[in-house]
């Protein structure tokens, strides 16, 4: 997790030109199942790691929550939240999240966004959002499906005219490091298994309340057939869980 390709001048500027960074939440194909995933936030003091640009933190406080910290690796991701993200009830942080210390039972509701699969130790984290999290209160998030990640290089198999053939899934019990290219840079991610996400949550004592694998909606099919290779594999998981 400690490393940082977003600061980079040249990966930066290109994140900047994709899909869910130039429409915010509209964007990202999985966002009309997480939102439904999300509690009534009306007064909540809320968690978000990994907030990138801030989308999910301006939505949070839009919905009625009192505050919300977001925390991100990266300067210039936070410059840019602050920039078209920064209202006073939004508190943004620069750390690892490996680094992150906070009292115990400090929020009513903690999200993370396609963050989790560049920690190491997913467990211990996992153990230290159940020890910032109120009782009773919820934790959702979203990592890359295990079925994206398993073979390593994310990407389709294709033909000699460059039609897309299938997606590779091997070595899908190998769980670790793996180093797709992503804007042409290559990142560290972690592959697990989809019974390690799950079982470490209830081996530390959350109650699992949904999992969900979500396709685009009709809509975005229907505007841009282009998300239709999405219905071919899974892309994105995503766990409610709330602590007993």
């Amino acid at each position: 997790m400690k490393e940082n390709k977003y600061d980079d001048p040249q990966f930066f500027q290109a994140y900047g030109k994709i899909q869910r960074s130039l429409e915010g939440l509209e964007g990202a194909g999985e966002w009309p199942v997480l939102r439904s995933m999300f509690p009534d936030v009306l007064g909540m003091h809320v968690l978000d790691l990994g907030c990138g640009y801030g989308w999910h933190c301006r939505y949070i406080i839009e919905k009625g929550a009192n505050s919300v910290v977001g925390v991100d690796i990266s300067e210039k991701m936070l410059e840019k939240a602050k920039e078209i993200n920064g209202i006073k009830e939004v508190e943004y942080m620069q750390s690892a999240l490996e680094d992150l210390q906070f009292s115990a039972h400090s929020f009513d509701f903690i999200f993370s966004s396609l963050t989790l699969h560049y920690l190491m130790d997913y467990e211990g984290f996992m153990a230290s959002v159940y020890d910032w999290l109120k009782p009773g209160c919820r934790f959702v998030f979203s990592v890359e499906h295990p079925i994206f990640t398993a073979e390593g290089s994310q990407e389709w198999f294709k033909d000699e005219a460059g039609n897309l053939l299938h997606w590779p899934v091997d070595q899908y019990f190998k769980e670790g490091q793996r180093h797709p290219k992503f804007l042409d840079i290559e990142l560290v991610k972690y592959h697990r298994t989809l019974s390690t996400y799950v079982q470490t949550l209830l081996k530390l004592g959350f109650e699992l309340l949904e999992i969900q694998e979500p396709t685009p909606s009709k809509e975005k099919l229907a505007k841009d057939p282009a998300w239709r290779v999405e219905l071919r594999r899974p892309m994105m998981l995503l766990i409610s869980v709330k602590k007993n």
